[in-house]
């Protein structure tokens, strides 16, 4: 029976080992801190948890240049914009188009900020713990936003185009009525129940309106307000591109085929300044034709009451 000194006796950390003079590997006195496997398991948990913090803190850097300058998530809390949108809808805002030079086109759907008096002046802070969370989480772009400082609604004219809805009829863009059955809410009117114009948009604002006319505050009830009811370009935030939740309500918003027969209110007068400005240099070459024949240029010699020369 050997004794607790002899070659088969455990190390002071525990590990097995030859004596003085087995014939397994001497101890050379630099074992690794923590010994063996454990050891190195405490060693990589312990970096983990020191990485952590820069984790987070790169996953919050991403998602504040995501919200920033790519999509924006946003909640939908009204049903101004049914059946396209519900409310409770999440919907995705593309914010990198803006960045080269993209401006708002009819027919698209815009999230802006409220440009004064469109709304009250937002829900009361809860307080608490869980209301700060989901307020930090909406700054960085982790949750939608629930900044009821913003309104979601078609473009229906831009800047120069002139529109206009009577009683009973359609909207009307530039002298081209609009179809709207593609996205007007079921039984809505899409007029009847505030008729307006014809009103002609300033450059560089929007004319906007909501899917469900009948339960829509859009520009038709603001134009007691700067603007004629009209909002600026730089109050949008972005345009609406896809619903991404619920899931089952995930769908694409493009622009609706009634907008392409929509032409620009420069290209309505341009056919009448092109014909004046090709009739005035015919009518100049015919009088040069006519003043060469000699009989023509001998009666303008003469004189005419209007003293025209050739």
């Amino acid at each position: 029976m050997g004794s607790p000194d002899g070659p088969d006796a455990p190390d002071a950390d525990g590990t097995g080992g030859a004596g003085d003079g087995g014939d397994g590997p001497a101890d050379d006195g630099a074992a690794a801190p923590g010994g063996g496997r454990h050891g190195r398991k405490a060693a990589k948990q312990r970096s983990f948890w020191k990485e952590l913090p820069l984790l987070i803190g790169i996953a919050i850097v991403l998602a504040l240049l995501i919200k920033t300058f790519l999509v924006q998530a946003f909640s939908i809390p009204s049903l101004s914009m049914q059946d396209t949108l519900q409310r409770g809808d999440r919907v995705l805002v593309d914010k990198l188009t803006p960045w080269f030079g993209w401006e708002p086109s009819r027919g698209e759907v815009v999230v802006f900020h409220d440009p004064g008096g469109w709304l009250d002046d937002g829900p009361e802070d809860e307080g608490g713990i869980g209301s700060a969370l989901r307020t930090g989480l909406s700054k960085i772009g982790l949750m939608p936003s629930d900044e009821d400082q913003d309104l979601i609604k078609r473009v229906i004219a831009v800047g120069g185009d002139t529109v206009e809805c009577q009683q009973g009829g359609q909207v009307v863009v530039n002298g081209q009525e609009l179809d709207e059955s593609d996205y007007l809410f079921p039984g809505n009117t899409p007029c009847d129940d505030q008729p307006f114009g014809p009103i002609t948009v300033p450059e560089g604002r929007l004319w906007v309106m909501g899917d469900h006319r009948q339960n829509s505050l859009d520009s038709r009830y603001h134009q007691n307000l700067e603007g004629g009811g009209t909002i600026s370009e730089d109050e949008v935030v972005g345009r609406a591109i896809v619903v991404a939740w619920p899931v089952t309500r995930w769908s694409t918003l493009p622009v609706p085929g009634t907008f392409d027969s929509v032409t620009s209110a420069a290209a309505v007068v341009a056919p009448g300044a092109v014909g004046l400005a090709g009739a005035v240099p015919l009518v100049l070459w015919r009088r040069r034709v006519v003043l060469r024949r000699p009989e023509d240029a001998a009666a303008v010699r003469d004189g005419g009451e209007d003293g025209t020369r050739g």
